[in-house]
């Protein structure tokens, strides 16, 4: 491995001089285009803060929030010990609960592995666990068909050779030993390790860029070699990068953070819409990592309806969930995901799953999807009372509507003069979570 890293470091110093011109010629191969398309239909994921950070119950930020040194921070490996974490009965429930994929901190800030990386020792096989957390959770993912994404942070809060960004200032750090090459050549070879020793990895999910958004001089990540090298190694795997920016050439799918696409009420996602797959990623409650405190759990009504709202602006709703240090997932979270998917196995599922942007939208209170191979619309009344009717614009007379979840045709008239939809709704009804109406266009399937 020392020989690995050395490769990697004499790599890495020639990469300013070509990076540019290496990033600008990528073109995604047949196998990429596809694993977009598929990420796209999948629509539901879990996302799975889950590191030494779960120890302290504070949440994933403990470690920077607090001032903790790093050595004594790192003292913490002895006593982690999941001993009821079960790979399959997670990924087995995540399935339960209708998600098609998975995304896990592999690395997160603070710079714990968990994996059995050979390029450096403060990782999970030297606790008294001593278990490969990430292979466990490959190994599940490909017996049941569902996806892998991994998320790994590209700063470090306890490595002396990561420069000092604007977080990480506390932590007994020496900013002078910081060593950009060393740290570079490192982050690429535990990337090898993920991409060559896990089987199919669907996705890298990367994370810290806007540490280094207030330097003088722009930071150069040397983001296109390292995409580079992630391609050669899986073409089909998808680069998302979490930079708050619009997507950069390499990467292959678009982050929201704690936002729907076009909205940014959390003032983290102000950049354009690309055209490129999309994902919103939200806790449950309020935090990532688990924090003993935060109970404060969205209802499944409101986690559905956001999910809903993704699927209206054609993205992904990545969920989070932080396990408990034991290894357990909260009782609360196992709540969610077993009514979240009794709705999505329910007929409503039709309306989620390998859909685009609708062409109909009023506000929050009704939007829409649409089949992407079928051509069914969906209409999404999300208010809790139904109004009388619906008047929408539509190109043409449909062959049906119904109201989805109920499997019951609906009246309508169409006016070909104006084209548009007016369709009678029944009153009294209370919309727990979601009025569906389907609209079938003409020489489609229902």
């Amino acid at each position: 491995m020392k020989f690995l890293l050395s490769v990697f470091l004499l790599f890495s110093l020639f990469v300013p001089l070509h990076a540019q011109t290496a990033a600008a010629g990528y073109e995604p191969t047949a196998s990429n285009l596809a694993a977009r398309q598929q990420f796209s239909d999948a629509r539901f994921g879990i996302f799975l803060h889950w590191g030494l950070y779960s120890l302290f119950a504070q949440g994933e930020w403990y470690m920077q929030n607090e001032g903790i040194d790093k050595d004594e921070y790192a003292k913490a490996m002895n006593a982690f010990y999941p001993h009821a974490f079960n790979a399959r009965e997670w990924i087995e429930t995540f399935r339960q609960a209708g998600a098609k994929y998975i995304c896990f901190t592999s690395r997160h800030h603070e710079g714990f592995s968990m994996w059995n990386t050979q390029c450096s020792p403060y990782n999970i096989m030297h606790t008294p666990y001593a278990r490969d957390i990430v292979g466990e959770l490959a190994e599940a993912c490909h017996e049941t068909g569902m996806g892998l994404h991994l998320y790994y942070s590209h700063i470090d809060w306890t490595r002396e050779d990561y420069p000092m960004g604007r977080t990480g200032r506390r932590t007994g750090k020496d900013p002078q030993r910081a060593d950009w090459p060393a740290y570079y050549a490192f982050m690429n070879a535990q990337l090898t390790e993920l991409l060559t020793n896990y089987g199919k990895i669907n996705g890298i999910w990367f994370d810290g860029v806007w540490d280094h958004d207030n330097d003088s001089i722009p930071f150069d990540w040397q983001l296109p070699e390292q995409y580079r090298l992630i391609h050669s190694l899986q073409p089909a795997c998808l680069i998302g990068n979490n930079h708050h920016q619009t997507p950069v050439e390499g990467e292959d799918m678009q982050m929201f953070e704690r936002d729907v696409p076009g909205e940014n009420k959390a003032g983290l996602s102000g950049q354009a819409i690309s055209r490129l797959p999309l994902e919103t990623c939200e806790t449950m409650n309020g935090m990532w990592g688990y924090k003993i405190k935060d109970q404060n759990y969205k209802s499944t009504p409101t986690l559905l309806r956001l999910l809903v709202r993704t699927a209206a602006k054609g993205a992904n709703l990545l969920l989070n969930i932080g396990p408990q240090p034991d290894g357990q997932l909260p009782a609360t979270a196992l709540q969610r995901l077993r009514e979240m998917g009794t709705w999505l196995h329910g007929p409503a599922g039709e309306s989620i799953y390998a859909t685009v942007a609708g062409p109909i939208a009023q506000g929050d209170s009704l939007v829409s999807t649409q089949g992407r191979t079928t051509g069914a619309v969906y209409l999404h009344l999300l208010s809790s009372e139904l109004p009388a009717a619906l008047n929408v614009p539509l190109p043409e007379k449909p062959a049906s509507v119904e109201a989805l979840l109920e499997g019951k045709p609906l009246p309508f008239v169409y006016s070909k003069k104006v084209k548009r939809l007016s369709v009678q709704l029944p009153q009294g009804e209370k919309v727990e979570v979601d009025y569906i109406v389907k609209i079938t266009p003409q020489n489609r399937k229902r």
